[in-house]
């Protein structure tokens, strides 16, 4: 299977890389998105401010190739600014608009009692049974670096997990077909950031129809 981790200059590339690799997951770094297109799964990470990271993905080349992937329902993996670029836009740009993939919109922390942005680790909550959080415990704890989330219209939320931070409960992960997406950071989650990657490698092997891996157990604190 060949999974590619999208180069368009975001700054967590390495890390990603990285963890990915330690679960399991062949991965091939590429800033060329022909390479992109004969993927079987896509992995778009990123971090910064929301319409700088925009432009420059679409600078890359790249958006037009990930919204034909998440068309034709093959695997992908969003995380942080990777979630929500899928969005239609974001508070943080207003005018810059994201990809629309998701019909949600992404909208900044209200600093009531709590500092932002979130850095930090805070605990996700199962919404339904999403195969990218198979084995990781309700309340387990994975690492944020936010001030924005995503919002989807009432009743149109997809399973995933929540998290509240403040007076604010935020999608921390979304699962929609073959898109999965996280506002979390797994790289940086220890092991339940790596089984949730070794739970996307899963689904890639078995879209592809490889051998699937063997996940380890997660725990459900830092």
């Amino acid at each position: 299977m060949r999974v590619v981790l999208i180069d368009y200059g975001a700054g967590n590339l390495h890390s990603v890389e990285k963890a990915l690799l330690a679960a399991g997951v062949p991965v091939l770094r590429s800033a060329d998105p022909g390479v992109a297109r004969e993927s079987d799964a896509l992995v778009l990470p990123g971090q910064g401010h929301f319409g700088q990271v925009m432009r420059s993905f679409e600078r890359s080349g790249f958006a037009p190739v990930v919204a034909e992937h998440i068309a034709h329902g093959r695997p992908f993996l969003g995380i942080c600014i990777g979630l929500q670029l899928l969005t239609r836009g974001s508070e943080e740009a207003p005018g810059v608009a994201g990809l629309s993939v998701l019909d949600a919109e992404v909208r900044r922390f209200p600093a009531e009692g709590v500092s932002v942005p979130q850095m930090g680790w805070n605990q996700i909550w199962p919404l339904g049974a999403s195969p990218l959080l198979d084995g990781v415990a309700a309340g387990a704890f994975v690492y944020f670096a936010n001030s924005y989330y995503v919002t989807f219209p009432a009743g149109s939320v997809p399973m995933g997990a929540e998290t509240r931070y403040g007076t604010t409960r935020f999608l921390s992960a979304v699962s929609l077909g073959g898109l999965h997406a996280t506002q979390f950071h797994p790289e940086k989650s220890q092991a339940v950031g790596l089984r949730v990657l070794e739970n996307f490698g899963a689904l890639v092997r078995s879209a592809a129809g490889a051998t699937p891996a063997r996940a380890t157990p997660a725990r459900a604190t830092p």
